[in-house]
């Protein structure tokens, strides 16, 4: 399911606000959030969503015998277990295919294996499980005890297919507490539209071009710098457009996510443009 979709916007998302706010208390609305967004996962392949709970899982009791255990070289154990089993879904499913084909075409052999299939949005939420797992081992946060919390903050359906990467500590507060106005409702469907005209009438326009150009077999040097500038909108107009729906959602239901795109195109240099570029996912990999 994608945003855009006759499906998510007359009736997933409608459904969920509807339900959301006829209750009052925090719990009971990270519950229906919480199977909304295990819903909205397994609308395409429900398969996967055992990765999701399993990855999940075990982050959640590392993070429990990290907070209880006595030595530092023990919540070290943890903290890499942890780590080490989500980055081996990650790696299997990611790029066990790519190694395997390399391997074997080195030696001029036949790839023996299947390559996996690549479940939707496991790069994203393997990242966020692990801002939990490490903040919680730094001492940044405290553990999250409550199993319905974590795995909430992990599916999260704005966020969970395309970003932004949502840090543990920018959000652990509203998973315990969070008010919602009628201002931010407002605010956040605006900037919900915003990301969906993005998306359908600029990306998808953008995108019809690029597939018309590339059919067409040679191009001149005009047609080539259009099918340039063309790819290049539809990527952004796509990425930033999501990003722009999910802040959009948040915000409906009580979360802040920070920017992910700053007019990267306006940029002076490659270091600024990746400043600008997927914001969310360079503070990932600074931090």
């Amino acid at each position: 399911m994608v945003f855009s979709s006759m499906t998510f916007v007359p009736l997933f998302l409608p459904l969920v606000l509807i339900l959301y706010f006829v209750f009052t208390s925090p719990k009971a609305r990270n519950i229906v959030l919480l199977v909304f967004s295990l819903l909205f996962y397994a609308w395409g392949e429900p398969k996967w969503i055992f990765v999701m709970l399993l990855t999940v899982t075990v982050n959640y009791f590392c993070g429990i015998l990290i907070d209880k255990a006595e030595s530092r070289k023990k919540q070290t154990v943890y903290m890499v277990l942890g780590v080490a089993v989500s980055l081996a879904f990650l790696f299997y499913f990611k790029y066990f295919g790519f190694f395997t084909d390399v391997f074997t075409g080195i030696f001029g052999m036949e790839n023996p294996f299947t390559k996996p299939v690549l479940p939707i949005g496991i790069s994203f939420y393997t990242f966020q499980v692990l801002t939990y797992t490490i903040d919680v081992y730094r001492k940044k946060v405290s553990v999250q005890k409550s199993y319905i919390n974590l795995l909430l903050y992990v599916s999260f359906f704005p966020q969970l297919i395309a970003g932004p990467i949502v840090n543990y500590t920018d959000i652990s507060a509203s998973l315990e507490k969070r008010v919602v106005k009628a201002e931010d409702i407002y605010q956040g469907f605006m900037r919900f539209f915003i990301g969906f005209s993005k998306k359908v009438l600029l990306a998808n326009t953008c995108g019809v071009i690029t597939a018309s150009l590339t059919e067409t077999g040679t191009l001149s040097v005009a047609g080539s710098w259009l099918l340039a500038v063309a790819y290049a909108f539809q990527i952004y107009f796509d990425f930033s457009g999501y990003s722009d729906m999910a802040i959009g959602m948040g915000r409906m239901f009580g979360f802040t996510f920070f920017e992910n795109f700053n007019y990267p195109y306006i940029s002076a240099s490659v270091t600024e443009f990746w400043r600008r570029w997927h914001i969310s996912l360079g503070t990932f990999f600074r931090d």
